[in-house]
């Protein structure tokens, strides 16, 4: 049945996955009908300088020192 992508920043453990892959399963199982043996789950995991948002890489973003609030 379903095939969910998950794209997160590289560095998650695979007991953060394992969990995140049951969790998604039995949603999609409740909310879809799915049977939980139909459902793949693949994780992409992706470097923080392959990744942007609003134009800045987020390797950048990590580097950069945090604003003050209000800036």
């Amino acid at each position: 049945m379903p095939t969910l992508r998950v794209e997160l920043f590289e560095g998650r453990s695979a007991e953060q996955k394992r969990a995140l892959a049951r969790e998604l399963t039995e949603a999609c199982v409740r909310v879809l009908g799915s049977s939980a043996d139909g459902v793949d789950v693949i994780f992409q995991d992706v470097r923080r300088e392959n990744w942007a948002t609003g134009g800045v890489l987020w390797s950048d973003k990590q580097a950069a020192p945090a604003k003050p609030a209000g800036s």
